[in-house]
């Protein structure tokens, strides 16, 4: 079974993000910018299969003759139209059990996050796909409503396979980001940013695979800059297609986060979900991640777990 059967909408999972009331200082501005792109990230984890950077299926898939799931002959097999464009809307909803991110006396809430994405893929050559993308997000919180944000994200970049390196998946992109408010859009926090990451399928059978990788966000410029850093990972994903409508992912991370000021966090990530395709433009999904962070600063450890799900719905065209 092909693992492009089902989507992977990592933006539809980004499973918590979170704001302090603005106070108005550089301090203050730099401190809720942190949070809010901790959560982001840590909940952002790579899922087996070949997909963009936001989530949208690609179908970047290596040419080959035979499909799989319709046995060895290769006659008269309908050619699909190329369709570069996919437009993507989602609203998940969770729980996390620590808005703030903090050692002790941890809050929890219930978040609503409603998602619009566009992204443009075109076919560059013969494994090489480029990856242009704008998404909009926003983040509700049910009690904490001054938590309350928006995330702007506006990707350039290019995805080339290897079919002679068994299909070893090469990404390079710049990220701009911006965060503002919910009611004002005025922004407080944004950052241009160089990722790169390199992943390597291992199919198991027709049904199941897992994926190995690692990645890296380089921060070319931000502000407020007190909040600047680097992000520099490793992931291992498991996936399986259950039927051609249900499967199931697991994935753990490490990740790096070197300050522009000093401080250096470690991040141990794990994350399980369940999607299951109900037409060919919905997608119904459950899914988990436990966050454990590490600081050679104090007051910057915690732990926190987000669980959910939402309903997404998918064009291409």
């Amino acid at each position: 079974m092909n693992f492009d059967a089902l989507s992977r909408s990592r933006i539809f999972f980004s499973l918590g993000a979170l704001l302090l009331v603005a106070a108005g200082s550089a301090r203050g501005q730099a401190t809720n910018a942190d949070r809010a792109r901790l959560v982001q990230s840590q909940t952002q984890i790579p899922t087996t299969g070949i997909d963009s950077n936001n989530g949208v299926d690609q179908n970047y898939a290596a040419a080959s003759p035979n499909d799989s799931d319709l046995g060895e002959q290769a006659i008269l097999k309908r050619v699909e139209k190329a369709q570069p464009f996919s437009l993507e809307t989602g609203t998940p909803i969770y729980y996390t059990s620590n808005v703030a991110l903090t050692d002790g006396h941890t809050k929890d809430d219930v978040i609503i996050a409603p998602v619009i994405g566009l992204t443009y893929s075109p076919k560059l050559g013969k494994t090489l796909y480029g990856d242009f993308s704008v998404r909009q997000q926003f983040f509700s919180y049910a009690d904490n409503t001054g938590f309350n944000f928006a995330s702007f994200d506006a990707i350039a970049g290019a995805v080339y396979l290897i079919p002679k390196l068994h299909n070893l998946t090469l990404r390079a992109n710049v990220d701009y980001n911006r965060l503002t408010g919910i009611d004002d859009f005025d922004a407080f926090f944004s950052n241009v940013a160089l990722g790169l990451s390199a992943e390597l399928p291992i199919p198991i059978g027709r049904a199941q695979q897992i994926s190995l990788g690692v990645d890296g966000d380089v921060s070319l410029y931000a502000t407020p800059s007190p909040p600047q850093r680097n992000d520099f990972g490793a992931y291992v994903g498991y996936a399986v297609n259950v039927s051609r409508s249900f499967a199931l992912d697991a994935a753990a991370r490490l990740v790096v986060r070197p300050y522009d000021s000093g401080r250096t966090d470690v991040s141990e990530v794990i994350a399980l979900s369940a999607n299951y395709r109900v037409r060919e433009y919905l997608t119904l999904s459950l899914i988990s991640t436990f966050v454990a962070n590490q600081s050679n600063r104090s007051g910057f450890d915690y732990r926190v777990f987000n669980g959910g799900g939402a309903v997404s719905l998918t064009w291409k065209f």
